[in-house]
């Protein structure tokens, strides 16, 4: 086949024209013969549609927006629709500001409870904690937060969230520093609102815009290393606890029953003290009363006073029999049935009474 070696060249020429980018003068002669009306309308068109299109904008029911007038703060917008001049004349950015958000604070947690903290220190830091009594736990947190002032979120701090997540591990690391480790893994709630109400405080001094929901702590725990003597101690502790309230028990037993029965000896005491006191009134009032009645009737009242006791004494000797002093045999008066006692009479003075 004989080869056509013009045709060939041509052809390599060609491809080589190709290859080279065009030239200005081939540009403008290609220009020369468009027709630039309908280009412009084109263009102008477009234009006009991105201005049309930029000059309106619709706000969520869960959003608010901020606008901004070549980059200065004019405005807030409420949910809806809404006008504003075109960009890059105003702008518009919107916040969520009705749903909240979370940020969790945890390390891997079968990294921290090995102790490894070598995948990721910076996570795993973020919850091992320094307590009061100079323990280490594992603290893991979360916060629920909504941004309640968009202004502020967007303009007052360069990196909000960074500033929040900064803000909660300090606060929670000031609570957990003012606590003991068993306050920690008990106490998790009271500590979650110390550490909520501190980092609300601190946010509204930066002036961030962000208001904290809740802070809800995970459960607590001590790194890997640690555990076994942590678990040695709580047993300790433990037994000790159990030590103190059987002591207490005993303590409860004991102590009332003593104080019971010296309460009973007092009283018993002042009644006793009460009751002699008032016998030894009565007998003086008594004794006193006899001796105005003696010093009256110096006979008649000892007369009246042996009587007296006779009728004391008499029923507790049995059958008596009364005698006068002058009876000479007994035998007349001598009661053989055995139911009667003879007796020496009276004295004189007590006759004399008799008689009268």
């Amino acid at each position: 086949m004989a080869w056509d070696w013009d045709k060939l060249k041509e052809q390599q020429n060609h491809r080589n024209r190709e290859r080279i980018p065009p030239q200005m003068d081939e540009i403008l002669d290609r220009f020369r013969g468009t027709n630039f009306k309908g280009a412009w309308l084109i263009i102008v068109a477009v234009i006009l549609a991105l201005l049309a299109y930029s000059s309106f904008y619709i706000v969520n029911a869960q959003q608010e927006a901020v606008i901004q007038r070549f980059g200065k703060h004019v405005r807030t917008a409420v949910p809806g629709f809404h006008l504003k001049w075109p960009y890059p004349v105003e702008t518009v950015t919107k916040v969520n500001v009705r749903e909240y958000q979370t940020e969790v604070f945890e390390g891997a947690a079968e990294q921290v409870a090995a102790g490894d903290y070598t995948r990721d220190p910076d996570t795993a830091n973020v919850t091992l904690m320094l307590t009061g009594d100079l323990n280490v736990a594992v603290v893991p947190w979360i916060v629920q937060y909504r941004v309640e002032d968009p202004v502020k979120f967007l303009f007052r701090v360069n990196d909000p969230i960074g500033t929040l997540r900064d803000l909660a591990e300090s606060s929670m690391r000031q609570v957990v520093g003012d606590r003991n480790i068993d306050e920690i893994i008990i106490r998790r709630e009271e500590i979650a609102k110390a550490a909520q109400e501190r980092l609300q405080s601190e946010l509204k001094e930066a002036d961030t815009g962000i208001l904290v929901k809740e802070i809800t702590m995970k459960t607590t725990t001590v790194p890997g290393p640690v555990q076994p003597s942590f678990n040695e101690v709580n047993r300790a502790r433990q037994e000790k606890e159990q030590m103190i309230y059987e002591a207490k028990e005993q303590y409860n037993k004991a102590i009332p029953a003593a104080l019971g029965e010296a309460d009973r000896t007092v009283k018993m005491s002042e009644g006793y003290a009460l009751d002699r006191i008032n016998r030894a009134r009565g007998d003086a009032a008594r004794f006193t009363s006899v001796l105005t009645e003696y010093k009256k009737a110096p006979e008649i009242t000892r007369t009246r006073i042996y009587l007296e006791s006779m009728h004391d004494i008499l029923p507790r000797l049995g059958k008596t029999a009364v005698i006068d002093d002058k009876q000479k045999s007994l035998l007349p008066l001598l009661d053989l049935s055995g139911r009667g006692t003879v007796l020496p009479a009276a004295p004189p003075a007590a006759k004399a009474e008799a008689k009268k």
